[in-house]
């Protein structure tokens, strides 16, 4: 049985949400920066198959190499000509015991992806959107807002209306309304 569990949800320095998801493929999704996340790993789980990162910000991926050295995994992302990212994602990722589509939501950043599970109806959702219908940051080099509104437009047509759980990239996950959340993050991106 698939389980995900926030490593930084205690964590007090400037990195992202990482998710340690286990099952039958034990994976992380993103690494963080900034805290000791081998040891957060290791706590959990006697290694990883992967780790699996939403977009290369640093605060997303500033852990890549310890973890890399830690658990001899390789990196999957968006765009392998990025440092942290040493295999190209195809169009889906097991994560854990289900099989998550693979979409590309630029807009925060051009590598940015999202991770979405029709059985279990779960989004890895990134820096794309945030609880409470935030949106990602589009003043960062790479952000563009019409792109942002497009992408978040696509994460719509893509999960189901009753989307049960949305993983941010920071803050707490999304465990009621999910969709609405999502579309109150389009709304505000268009204003």
């Amino acid at each position: 049985m698939t389980d995900i569990e926030n490593l930084a949800a205690d964590v007090r320095a400037f990195t992202s949400n990482v998710f340690l998801v286990t099952g039958d493929r034990r994976i992380l999704v993103d690494a963080g920066a900034n805290f000791d996340v081998v040891g957060g790993v290791e706590s959990r789980v006697d290694g990883l198959d992967a780790v699996v990162l939403t977009h290369t910000h640093r605060d997303h991926v500033g852990n890549v190499d310890a973890v890399r050295r830690a658990f001899d995994v390789e990196t999957w992302g968006f765009d392998p000509a990025q440092s942290t990212v040493d295999n190209e994602l195809g169009d889906s990722v097991r994560l854990g015991d289900d099989d998550y589509s693979v979409l590309h939501t630029p807009g925060h950043k051009d590598d940015h992806v999202c991770l979405y599970a029709d059985g279990p109806k779960v989004c890895f959702a990134g820096d794309l959107v945030f609880a409470n219908g935030a949106f990602g940051r589009t003043d960062l080099e790479e952000g563009d807002r019409e792109t942002l509104v497009r992408s978040i437009d696509r994460l719509l047509d893509t999960v189901a209306p009753d989307l049960a759980v949305l993983h941010t990239g920071h803050g707490p996950s999304v465990t009621a309304d999910a969709y609405a959340t999502v579309e109150r993050a389009g709304q505000a991106a268009r204003r």
